[in-house]
């Protein structure tokens, strides 16, 4: 899946993966689509909530090298 926004947050624990994502897409238009990418355990639950809480759409995620890879729809 491509991503008009990669966001790396390998290496950083709850909340802040989830808090640099919220930081970063705020310049995103409705449709773009952000990655986040991640490796705390945490964020598979934390991210579809956030894009729930704030009305995005959450595309899924995949593995990728060191962590996985979250897609979100910005709305």
């Amino acid at each position: 899946m491509t991503a008009d926004l990669t966001i790396d947050a390998l290496g950083l624990l709850c909340p802040l993966p989830v808090l640099r994502l919220a930081k970063r897409i705020r310049d995103l238009a409705p449709g773009q689509v952000a990655c986040l990418i991640a490796d705390d355990p945490a964020a598979a639950i934390d991210v579809p909530h956030f894009c729930t809480e704030q009305g995005h759409r959450f595309l899924g995620d995949e593995p990728v090298n060191g962590g996985t890879a979250y897609f979100i729809e910005l709305t």
